[in-house]
């Protein structure tokens, strides 16, 4: 898929770097030409000069046909207002924004914008946001028979509960995060579109779980 990156700074180079050999096609803004050469040598997606909210910029980024964005930028303003540009204006699915400042994150995860405060700041944060179908574990057990996944929840789920995403034997729900709120999970509790969940799958059932979380919600769950 189609990425954008607002902000070449040492996260910003870095996950376009990982997209990049993900076989993502990504595109690079910064308003200094300077930061782009921290890109590696040899990177083959695009750079544009420019301010991030810009719209000519993320025209020209490719905004138009993207499916994610990040905006990694130093400023909480500025990073906010690219994602809700590339949210509200151009309907990228997947959006980003780094945000300094924990207690404006929960006001713009309101919103619709997943945000990561600095203090749990990194590429792999970031890219379970944007390429959520992607295993990307949080922990592995040193057997690697149990794994942490982070998931966020699709809106066919809405109105049902997490019992209802309990895999027995295979998965098990065991925190939401709701509008940067976590809590340890109650199987009586409503999912909402939106929702984060924190999963603990059998190693060997990822995919099932996966498939499980894709299905329609008329599925009785089984």
């Amino acid at each position: 898929m189609h990425v954008i990156v607002v902000g070449c700074g040492r996260v910003g180079a870095g996950l376009a770097r990982t997209l990049e050999e993900g076989g993502h096609s990504v595109a690079v803004i910064d308003r200094r030409a300077v930061a782009l050469e921290r890109l590696p040598e040899g990177f083959a997606g695009q750079t544009v000069v420019g301010v991030g909210f810009d719209r000519e910029r993320l025209l020209e980024a490719g905004v138009e046909r993207a499916e994610a964005l990040a905006a990694v930028t130093n400023g909480d303003n500025s990073n906010i207002l690219v994602a809700r540009v590339a949210k509200e204006t151009y309907g990228v699915e997947r959006v980003v924004a780094r945000i300094y400042d924990p207690r404006r994150a929960k006001i713009y995860e309101r919103l619709g914008i997943s945000t990561i405060a600095t203090v749990e700041w990194a590429t792999e944060r970031v890219l379970q946001r944007i390429l959520p179908d992607s295993v990307h574990a949080s922990w592995i057990d040193p057997s690697a028979k149990v794994v942490l996944l982070e998931r966020s929840v699709p809106g066919r789920w809405a109105g049902r509960t997490v019992a209802d995403l309990d895999l027995p034997g295979h998965a098990r729900i065991a925190a939401l995060s709701r509008l940067g709120t976590g809590a340890v999970a109650n199987g009586e509790t409503v999912l909402q579109d939106g929702d984060v969940i924190h999963v603990m799958v059998d190693g060997a059932s990822i995919d099932r779980f996966d498939e499980h979380l894709a299905e329609p919600s008329g599925s009785d769950g089984h």
